[in-house]
Order: structure tokens, then C-alpha cells, then sequence
């Protein structure tokens, strides 16, 4: 995993282009790619929190897999988050990268507290912060999706 970069425009345009990667998140699509190259140009998380969304790529060949990552919110909340292009689905990279990312959390940046954001329909990203040792916590609003459940780990 790396911070993502002005090259990987495209491919963040491409991930974001999915309506079916979309379906859960609340997000919308990039309107243009020069859009998808000027938000990650301006994205402030890695210079404000010192971490934030990270390019998740493939060692053998370093595909692009998708991103996953850490964001602080406002109030101090960690979040752990992530989306991969549907061919990759299913294969563990979320749940592997998503160790990485709460280990880092853990150990390297300190972290007290994790917690997962999920729509409620999303049953494959529930299962992979059931994997990561995430338990249920609370249901509320999130972002866009009115039936969202939250789930956290704590260090330890």
C-alpha cells in the first residue's frame, strides 16, 4: 500500500465510474478524470492526519486493486474504509488490506479506537470487518446511507 498518487487518476476515475462499486457508499462518480486527478492533488488527510485512503496494489505485478485506508473525522473518530474494482472481489485483498491498515493504526499511529461504516445491505464489507475482529457497535445515519451500521475494534 502507498499514498495515492496524481497517476492513479485514471484509475480511481475508473473505480469510481462503477455504479455497483458505488452502490453502498453513498458516493457519487467523478464527473470528469481531470475531477478524480484534482481530488487526489488536493486530498489533505495524508498532510493533516499523517494518514488517510492508501492504493492498495497487487506484489506480484502492481496492479491497482483498489484503495483502503484510515480517515480521521471531525470529533477525532477513526474510520476504516475501502473499495476494490469488482474483478478483484472476494479474493481476501480487502480483508488483508485491512489488517495492514489497523495494525499501522495500532502500533505505528497509535490508535485507540477503529470503527468500520456500513450500509446495512452490504453483507461482503460486514463480513470483512467481522474478519478483521470488528464487532457490532450501533446503527446510525452515515454519509448519504440512512440504514448504516457501525462496528469497532479497539487496541488491544
Amino acid at each position: 500500500m502507498r499514498h495515492i498518487l496524481p497517476k492513479d487518476a485514471a484509475d480511481m476515475y475508473a473505480l469510481n465510474s462503477d455504479p455497483e462499486v458505488l452502490r453502498h457508499t453513498g458516493d457519487s462518480n467523478f464527473v470528469s478524470l481531470a475531477a478524480s486527478e484534482q481530488f487526489i492533488r488536493d486530498y489533505p488527510d495524508y498532510r493533516v492526519n499523517g494518514f488517510g485512503r492508501w492504493a492498495v496494489l497487487r506484489i506480484e505485478d502492481q496492479a491497482l486493486l483498489g484503495w483502503c485506508g484510515l480517515k480521521r473525522h471531525p470529533g477525532g473518530m477513526v474510520d476504516l474504509g475501502y473499495r476494490f474494482f469488482q474483478r478483484y472481489w472476494g479474493r481476501g485483498y480487502a480483508t488483508e488490506a485491512s489488517l495492514a491498515c489497523l495494525q499501522w493504526g495500532f502500533e505505528v499511529a497509535g490508535l485507540e479506537e477503529v470503527v468500520g461504516r456500513v450500509a446495512k445491505a452490504n453483507t461482503a464489507s460486514i463480513r470483512v470487518l467481522e474478519k478483521v475482529g470488528m464487532t457490532f457497535w450501533g446503527e446510525e445515519p452515515c454519509e448519504g446511507i440512512q440504514e448504516s451500521l457501525i462496528y469497532r475494534i479497539r487496541k488491544g
